[in-house]
């Protein structure tokens, strides 16, 4: 059984459909990357899946419905959703910001995982008591991955993570996405438009078009498509 699976998924905004029956499945402990032009619907695909959109068809997370749940109930189940543009709340300190994302976790874990992310980020740990709005664009998206990752989830969406950031940045972000993925086996969902880095750091990708699903299979596979390398590669 697949962890997330969806079939024939829909979303709306208002009069505008946004998806068109979007169909994918992912594996417990695999890295999936959704790539596409501006408009074919990657964001919305997580947002589907973590209850941010109305949407209609099925959703599942190990065989359980998400499709009929709010926000706060999926990500009780173990979706952590990272939005493109960070979501980080800049008033308030880099602790705070982690400590909200441990909302959905006993209180004892706190400090157990608050001191786990202040490892995976050590910049962080350096700027614990310093306000989210005064870091820089890549130390604020490495809170935002960490406040995600401070409820444990099983899945974990994250929506364009190399945007605006300095190449070096976003590699060393990859790299702790592929670390988690490999040593405690992470399930990831991931927008991204640097098709390359997505392609290096996932094993499964699906290509949106216009809301549908017009590509998929493994990053072999999809590195060797006529499509993806003259779009995506450059190639």
């Amino acid at each position: 059984m697949s962890l997330l699976a969806l079939r024939n998924v829909e979303a709306r905004y208002g009069q505008v459909k946004a998806l068109h029956g979007v169909s994918l499945a992912i594996e417990q402990g695999e890295v999936a990357a959704v790539l596409g032009a501006n408009g074919a619907g990657k964001t919305t695909t997580l947002r589907a899946v973590s209850g941010t959109v109305r949407r209609t068809g099925e959703i599942e997370l190990a065989g359980r419905r998400l499709d009929r749940l709010g926000a706060e109930a999926v990500a009780r189940l173990g979706v952590a959703h990272v939005p493109e543009g960070r979501g980080t709340f800049m008033e308030l300190t880099v602790w705070e910001n982690l400590r909200l994302g441990a909302y959905t976790r006993r209180n004892g874990a706190l400090k157990t995982e608050s001191e786990r992310i202040f490892k995976l980020f050590p910049r962080l740990a350096e700027r614990r008591d310093q306000q989210a709005g005064t870091l820089s664009g890549g130390e604020q998206q490495m809170l935002a991955l960490g406040r995600a990752l401070m409820m444990r989830p099983r899945l974990l969406l994250l929506d364009e993570p190399s945007l605006g950031l300095a190449p070096l940045v976003v590699r060393e972000i990859f790299r702790i996405l592929r670390d988690l993925n490999e040593n405690e086996g992470l399930t990831v969902l991931v927008v991204e438009q640097n098709a390359s880095i997505a392609l290096a750091s996932a094993q499964r990708a699906f290509v949106l078009e216009t809301g549908r699903v017009v590509v998929d299979g493994t990053t072999d596979e999809l590195r060797e498509h006529p499509t993806v390398r003259k779009s995506y590669l450059g190639y």
